[in-house]
């Protein structure tokens, strides 16, 4: 097994290398360091989350104040989500769909995730994510949550994806993730308590609920790339991502409005 966690240790350096491993922000990385460090600064994923919100939101508040309707909203919610993430996770996300139910075999399934073709499958995710995801934004400013809505589904959907990460083997042996290596248990924890806690100051006591929707969330997304192709890619990660920051997005529509 391939661990690239030199210390379970936090550095706060570790955040630069976060930001710019799953982001497209142009921030100084010092990448000796980013790459010692491994999935070390898995950690900081969540802060991530919370860094990209904080990107979206200003640009979503400056949009209703000069007039956009809530619709526009929404859309440009969206978009400048994907801009700043470089359409990672939904990469991720058609690239899972179309290999995890267009391959009989692990190694098709496989193979077919490594293609940077789309097919049936990954057009259908995606066109449902972006349905889905913009229904519950457009729920969330019509009911005056927006703020909190985002940064609680940005942080949470993060910290599902580190919790993958840690807690499955990779499933190929190259691509990103066996690259960036897995984490070390107290590294994956220090991430997913962090994104907990965070939630529970900006949710209060729904952070149960959060918790409990997200663990749903990324138990499901575990237990399929187990059983489909026996440990977790780059491309699930980024599904998971996206399938927990879905359920996110609902649940704070149901628990903060």
């Amino acid at each position: 097994m391939q661990n690239h966690d030199i210390s379970p240790n936090v550095l706060w350096h570790d955040l630069t290398a976060a930001v710019g491993l799953l982001t497209r922000l142009p921030i100084p990385v010092d990448t000796d360091r980013a790459m010692a460090r491994g999935s070390g600064s898995a950690w900081a994923y969540p802060l991530v989350g919370l860094v990209v919100a904080l990107c979206v939101l200003p640009i979503a508040s400056a949009a209703l104040w000069i007039g956009l309707d809530a619709s526009i909203v929404a859309g440009i919610c969206l978009l400048v989500s994907i801009v700043i993430t470089g359409a990672m996770h939904e990469d991720g996300l058609a690239d899972s769909a179309d290999g995890l139910w267009g391959g009989w075999t692990v190694e098709r399934r496989l193979e077919i995730m490594k293609d940077s073709r789309i097919g049936t499958y990954g057009v259908l995710a995606l066109g449902l994510s972006l349905i889905l995801r913009y229904a519950a934004i457009l729920g969330l400013i019509d009911a005056g949550a927006l703020w909190s809505g985002l940064v609680i589904a940005a942080i949470g959907s993060r910290a599902v994806m580190l919790a993958l990460m840690g807690s499955l083997e990779n499933a190929r042996k190259d691509g990103l993730s066996r690259s960036v290596g897995r984490p070390a248990s107290a590294t994956m924890m220090s991430g997913v308590m962090l994104g907990t806690v965070c939630i529970a100051i900006i949710g209060g006591w729904h952070v149960l609920t959060f918790v409990l929707i997200a663990a749903i969330a990324g138990l499901t997304c575990a237990a399929i790339a187990q059983r489909k192709i026996g440990g977790q890619t780059g491309d699930i990660l980024g599904a998971s991502q996206q399938v927990s920051e879905i359920a996110l997005l609902a649940t704070a529509l149901v628990v903060l409005t």
